[in-house]
């Protein structure tokens, strides 16, 4: 197995529209969160978002190429080019069948089929748009990509809920490693905040209810008055190539996928599983060849959610045992909101960056620690000077599935 490099990052997120933007944001705890003030709002118990700021599609796209581009797309193949500019010319330099487009998602155009939905049925017309099929379909992120670049490797997606990204990222790491692909462009990219999307979720009951002093403020993770999740937008995407080449060509490296593991609870449809997030971590580390003793920090799933925060507090206890106090864990989606299908790629990015430059990223919101979330949540506050080569990044999903990604900071070379 070829030891795989990150070599280029592309985000667009409610943190920012740069990585260095994202990464200061998220350092300096400020959060994206933020109350709705659409015309829909008032039909919401909780009108609340994490949306993409400052960002118009007529700034990168020409019209005639906007209309079949949906939101997620359009955030698809903004982050994929950032992710290229900062690669360098690992694409112009290598073989184009050998590369290829691993992009996760949730919900896909799920703008542009709230929008038919709502000409067929709201308005009672049969002026449906000529490209809602080709603006809504899950695949049409990665299709982008591959047409943007002329890459005529797998295009492929990955649609496994929370975990879509974190899938991605792992399978197109094992076919770097493997040796069947030379460069990957992986992540992913979610736009759900149509209508529609916030009325099913708000039906779930699993979505944070307003703070009453700070809307921000309405993502609690680990925190004994949390409530839920908060929807959010946006996309992430690396670049991986072997760590030869990107040494050879001298490129910036922001770190190393180490290993990836993914199982699948089996046992009910929205309940997290301490054993499967556990066998999870632990496949993830087996693939690394790395034990529980050689990582670092983690960064949490952690949703906010009753359910999975304690879940997840426990399955990290399974795994690391009496060390799991010691372990700096983040929880990032208090910030930026939970980004669904491409939560696994913005938290793999963040936790890059958080190796990059010795920090544990706070998990905001804080105050009121849950005594069944009894670790190291780092709260409230960076923390700046930790010495860190490792670290984990967890997704756990509905559906079951759960996809843990082992990662190493640049400095290992």
């Amino acid at each position: 197995m070829r030891r795989v490099a990150v070599t280029g990052i592309g985000v667009i997120c409610p943190l920012g529209n740069s990585a260095a933007e994202v990464y200061n944001n998220a350092h300096g705890g400020h959060s994206g969160v933020h109350r709705i003030d659409t015309p829909f709002a008032k039909r919401l118990l909780a009108p609340l978002a994490a949306s993409v700021k400052r960002f118009d599609g007529t700034n990168d796209f020409e019209a005639p190429r906007l209309r079949m581009l949906d939101r997620v797309s359009q955030f698809a193949l903004v982050a994929a080019k950032q992710a290229l500019d900062t690669a360098g010319r690992c694409v112009p330099a290598c073989d184009r069948s050998r590369t290829g487009v691993f992009v996760g998602t949730g919900m896909g155009g799920c703008m542009s089929n709230d929008e038919g939905y709502n000409t067929l049925y709201g308005d009672a017309s049969n002026r449906i748009k000529p490209y809602t099929v080709l603006l809504g379909m899950h695949s049409a992120p990665a299709a982008w990509i591959s047409l943007e670049h002329d890459l005529h490797g797998p295009s492929l997606t990955y649609s496994t809920a929370c975990a879509s990204s974190a899938v991605a990222i792992g399978e197109a790491w094992l076919r770097i490693a493997s040796g069947s692909l030379d460069s990957a462009i992986a992540g992913g990219a979610e736009a759900p905040l149509a209508f529609g999307s916030l009325k099913a979720w708000e039906a779930l009951r699993t979505l944070a209810t307003i703070d009453p002093t700070e809307p921000a403020a309405s993502c609690k993770p680990f925190s004994s008055n949390r409530s839920g999740m908060v929807l959010g937008e946006g996309a992430a995407m690396l670049v991986l190539e072997p760590w030869e080449h990107a040494v050879a060509r001298e490129a910036t490296i922001y770190g190393e996928i180490l290993g990836y593991g993914l199982t699948t609870d089996a046992s009910h449809i929205t309940r997290p599983s301490v054993e499967g997030q556990a066998a999870a971590m632990r496949a993830a580390l087996q693939s690394a060849a790395l034990s529980p003793s050689d990582i670092d920090m983690i960064n949490a799933h952690g949703t906010g959610t009753l359910a999975n925060d304690v879940a997840e507090t426990a399955a990290i206890k399974v795994v690391f045992g009496a060390r799991a106090t010691q372990i700096p864990i983040s929880a990032t989606k208090a910030l930026h909101g939970h980004l669904l299908g491409a939560a696994g790629a913005l938290e793999c990015v963040l936790s890059l960056l958080s190796l990059q430059h010795g920090t544990a990223l706070p998990t905001m919101h804080l105050q009121s620690p849950d005594p069944s979330c009894d670790l190291d949540y780092v709260p409230n506050m960076a923390r700046d000077g930790v010495t860190a080569s490792t670290m984990i990044s967890n997704s756990f999903a509905f559906g079951g599935t759960n996809a843990v990604l082992v990662l190493g900071a640049a400095a290992n070379h």
